[in-house]
């Protein structure tokens, strides 16, 4: 069961190629939000390791660019292991707040970088992960593909929580396949700061009756290096990302947000009965289901490319 609670969304930008200054600000944040009286801390997605927004890798179709592999060096070595030095400082902030934490990064893993969103409970540390399933567009060229080993959902004293990445959001399997895990705090952090975002997390929290986290990075070109490939142009004050966070409640009532102004903390206190009221009417995966004529099978077996004899 949910207890009443205070959550936080975190809009702030990362700091591009320096992953334990990331780290080290992502700390920062953490004891903010819990100062202010949060029990849950949500950040975007790609914070620690960073979105490479407006870069090509020099990968035009049929050919690769050498600075475009040069590139790719950089941002894999920019990336973290959950092993690492900047997963033990977030720890670390977390125990002291006694708060739980959903950060995104971008988890290297041998060769293959990963867009990750990482579970953090209080003196537990890091308690879970959730790969990203379907990387969008030209992500696909630089992540790689989680499996369903990792469709997450922990269980606290403040909720069920689970995390939903960016478009992956726009995946109705998959969010069924959350729905079904009895998911109260919906976690979404993405890098997508449309307009049409906001309705999308709406639509959601009414669907799945639970409450909607998002967070977004608020980043401008002048955190990249001058020398960042960046398409968009290379005006230091131009706006890369321009958040739009915000919390939504099981009836679709926006409870805080969207913020374009910059980087913020935005808090919402939470009523978990809100949750049951919402399911009066529509439990998509209870009584609004119809298991006679629809059902859905969900592999969460892990899928290494190769396994022990």
């Amino acid at each position: 069961m949910m207890e009443h609670c205070r959550v936080a969304v975190v809009q702030a930008a990362s700091l591009p190629f320096d992953p334990q200054g990331c780290a080290d600000k992502a700390a920062k944040l953490i004891r903010e939000a819990a100062s202010g009286g949060a029990r849950l801390a949500v950040f975007p997605e790609a914070f620690l390791g960073f979105y490479p927004k407006g870069a090509s890798f020099g990968a035009p179709v049929g050919m690769r660019k050498p600075q475009g592999r040069a590139d790719f060096a950089a941002y894999h070595r920019a990336a973290i292991t959950l092993d690492g030095p900047e997963v033990a400082t977030v720890a670390e902030a977390v125990a002291e707040s006694d708060i739980l934490v959903v950060i995104g990064c971008i988890e290297r893993d041998g060769g293959t970088l990963y867009c990750t969103a990482l579970f953090f409970d209080g003196a537990k540390g890091l308690v879970a992960k959730h790969r990203k399933l379907m990387p969008t567009g030209a992500e696909r060229l630089i992540w790689g593909f989680g499996d369903g080993s990792t469709l997450s959902v922990i269980d606290t004293e403040i909720g069920r929580i689970g995390a939903v990445i960016c478009w992956e959001n726009y995946m109705p399997m998959l969010r069924m396949a959350m729905y079904a895990k009895g998911v109260t705090l919906y976690c979404a952090p993405t890098a997508d700061d449309r307009d049409t975002w906001l309705p999308s997390m709406q639509h959601i929290a009414l669907e799945g009756r639970c409450f909607v986290l998002s967070a977004c990075q608020h980043i401008t070109r002048g955190a990249y290096p001058p020398d960042y490939d960046c398409a968009l142009g290379n005006d230091p004050d131009l706006v890369l990302m321009r958040g739009g966070s915000c919390i939504v409640d099981p009836l679709g009532q926006v409870l805080a947000g969207p913020d374009f102004s910059g980087e913020t903390i935005l808090y919402a206190d939470l009523d978990p009965d809100a949750v049951l009221r919402g399911k009066y009417d529509f439990d998509v995966v209870g009584h609004y289901a119809r298991p006679d004529i629809f059902s859905l099978a969900v592999d969460e077996a892990p899928r290494p490319p190769v396994r022990g004899q």
